[in-house]
């Protein structure tokens, strides 16, 4: 090696170090993201999911000064799975692109008109077209859950194997069904299954509640809020949870929560 290059290598190694210090300072300022299976799912104890429930708050409460105050402010975290895939489904159906108050209603008038106000493929199979139509739901939504039941009940649609599989994968299987999209299949990730990591984007409720805790002016785009978002992994789930909560506080919601899919 020639003489004259050791300068230039010298001021190189001390970029590194100081580069190498640097990462390690910022490191430091940035809590440690615990390590957590991706597949918490409604099988799992409540006394394991109230340590998850936790561990999140505690989290959360550590990385984002703005969501600690959220949660301070929105109280206890009441998310609870339900284990019941097929209802959870029907629910966020019924909820897409209307109001909580006319989903509560249509909800409601579709338990009324099976058997013992159950929802299950079984039951629903037995309602026409027209009696779908006639508790409140549109054309295409009496579509969508004529065409979920039927692939429940021939086994198209295997429920039971969802809990088995990671996010993506869950969210490949739903959106076969007709009607069922991207939003529709993370409501059943977060209500159903109890997936801790789920950042439903394009969810106007958890797009309002981030305009309002943070301060903005306009809604967040989809990228913007995945970027926001980042740091609150691997608990994006409760964080979205939590900014329903305050979304839920400004619009007024006091009454108990009486669906699955539902601020």
């Amino acid at each position: 090696m020639r003489d004259d290059t050791l300068p230039a290598l010298r001021i190189i190694q001390k970029e590194d170090q100081e580069q190498k210090r640097s990462k390690r300072s910022m490191a430091e300022l940035i809590p440690e993201r615990p390590i957590i299976s991706s597949l918490v799912t409604t099988s799992t104890p409540a006394a394991s999911w109230a340590e998850t429930v936790a561990a999140a708050l505690t989290y959360l409460s550590k990385t984002d000064p703005i969501m600690a105050a959220a949660i301070e402010r929105v109280g206890p975290c009441t998310l609870v799975p339900n284990p019941n895939l097929f209802e959870t489904i029907v629910d966020a159906i019924v909820s897409q692109q209307i109001s909580v108050r006319a989903a509560d209603a249509i909800v409601a008038r579709l338990r009324a008109a099976t058997p013992g106000g159950q929802l299950t493929p079984e039951a629903l199979l037995t309602l026409e077209h027209e009696a779908l139509r006639a508790v409140g739901l549109s054309t295409p939504k009496a579509r969508y859950i004529r065409d979920l039941t039927e692939r429940v009940v021939s086994k198209q649609l295997d429920l039971e194997r969802l809990p088995e599989q990671e996010d993506e994968e869950v969210i490949e299987e739903l959106v076969k069904v007709k009607g069922i999209g991207r939003w529709t299949a993370e409501m059943m990730l977060i209500f159903a299954l109890g997936r801790t990591d789920v950042l439903p984007v394009d969810d106007l409720g958890f797009v309002e509640g981030v305009r309002s805790a943070y301060g903005l002016e306009a809604r967040p785009k989809p990228q913007e809020l995945r970027e926001r978002g980042e740091p609150w992994r691997p608990y994006r789930t409760f964080a979205t949870w939590y900014m329903w909560g305050l979304r839920r506080l400004e619009v007024g919601i006091a009454k108990e929560k009486t669906r699955i899919v539902s601020l």
